[in-house]
Parts: structure tokens; sequence; C-alpha cells
């Protein structure tokens, strides 16, 4: 059995097979999921798992060196926003490597998504919970 944090398996082997600034997104419920780009639905009900509890795993799991965020996200979800990029933060003290943060529109966002290599659904009620992560390399 594995020991590591990640035990569901598609989310494992996403993580394992992602390549420098290979793309990820971490979505709340509501978000579309466009149909060319693998879907890994983890939604349950209404908040389970949570975006944050999401993020967590994978941030223990990857390493990353870009995150895109919707302006909206800002503004609508001002306390869901400053989570994220708490944790954001937390991960550049570990990792010891700058993150960059980068803002779209929400539709832009939207489009965006088709160059994930993956897009995890959590059970996240909040609007816009939503990041795209792009992965980094650990050397």
């Amino acid at each position: 059995m594995k020991k590591s944090v990640l035990l569901q398996s598609e989310f494992s082997h996403l993580i394992a097979t992602l390549g420098h600034t290979d793309e990820v997104t971490i979505c709340d419920a509501g978000l579309p999921i466009p149909s060319n780009v693998k879907r890994i639905d983890l939604a349950l009900t209404h908040g389970v798992p949570s975006f944050a509890q999401t993020v967590d795993v994978f941030l223990k799991e990857s390493q990353i060196e870009g995150v895109i965020l919707a302006n909206e996200f800002k503004q609508v979800s001002p306390n869901a926003h400053a989570d994220i990029l708490s944790r954001i933060k937390q991960e550049e003290e570990i990792s010891g490597k700058q993150i960059r943060v980068t803002y779209l529109s929400h539709e832009d966002l939207k489009i965006k998504t088709n160059d994930s290599k993956g897009i995890v659904r959590t059970g996240e009620c909040t609007p816009y919970a939503n990041v795209i992560f792009q992965s980094g390399v650990i050397f």
C-alpha cells in the first residue's frame, strides 16, 4: 500500500505523470469541465472534500512554479482567496522557490482549463474557488 499522503489512484497517477510546466486544475463543484480534459471527480456532497483539503494534498505531492486564479475570486470570496494565498506562501517557504501568481478573468480561466492535463473536481461550494497549478521541478 502507498505510504504517501495521496491515496486516490487517478489523482496520484496524474501527479506522477506531470512534467515541467504541465497544468492541473483543482476546482469547485460548479466549474464546467471541458470534455477533452481528464476529469477526476472527488466531490461527494457539498463541501466534501473541500477545496483547501484537496489543495493541501496536491501541494504535499507535487512541486509547483505558478498558480492561476480568477480576478473575481479576490472580490467575491476574499476569505477563501486569502487562504489559498497563505497556502502558496507556505509552499514557497517549504520549497525555497518563488511561486508566480497570475490572475485572469473567470471566463478566461475557464478557457485556460482546456490546457490542463487533468481537472480535479471537489465538493467545494465557494464561488470562484478554482486554481490552475503549473508544475515545477524539484531541482
